[in-house]
């Protein structure tokens, strides 16, 4: 029997929990155009500006309208069994929209300002 020209390869072997994984690199470092576009020093720094920014209104207003439509929707879909109207469900996501504001512009402001502090350290 003639023997056969391809290499022999390792097999996939499953971890304990059954799932069968691909192995890692094995071979050198990979070098310039062969790294794979990443979280890079760029996209680090976006990410820090981001974080860095002054908190607004607009930024505090966006928060707690995606906090309150969230809330209605529970109240509407009836997720408490408590049987509210759609009515009572507005005006309470209404009312969750004014008070959210203010406390999430302020918690921002204190968030940002520890953040300033921990930086002005380094």
């Amino acid at each position: 029997m003639s023997q056969t020209k391809r290499k022999r390869r390792s097999k996939h072997r499953g971890n304990a929990a059954g799932r069968v994984e691909a192995r890692g690199r094995t071979g050198r470092k990979p070098t310039g155009p062969e790294v794979k576009p990443g979280r890079g020093a760029a996209a680090r720094a976006q990410a820090n500006d981001r974080r860095n920014a002054v908190p607004t209104w607009k930024s505090a207003a966006a928060k707690s309208g995606f906090a309150s439509v969230v809330l209605f929707a529970f109240i509407a879909l009836d997720v408490f069994n408590t049987g509210t109207p759609i009515a009572t469900a507005a005006f309470m996501s209404v009312f969750a929209f004014a008070l959210y504001t203010p406390l999430t512009f302020s918690l921002d402001r204190v968030m940002y300002a520890r953040r300033m502090r921990k930086q002005a350290k380094r």
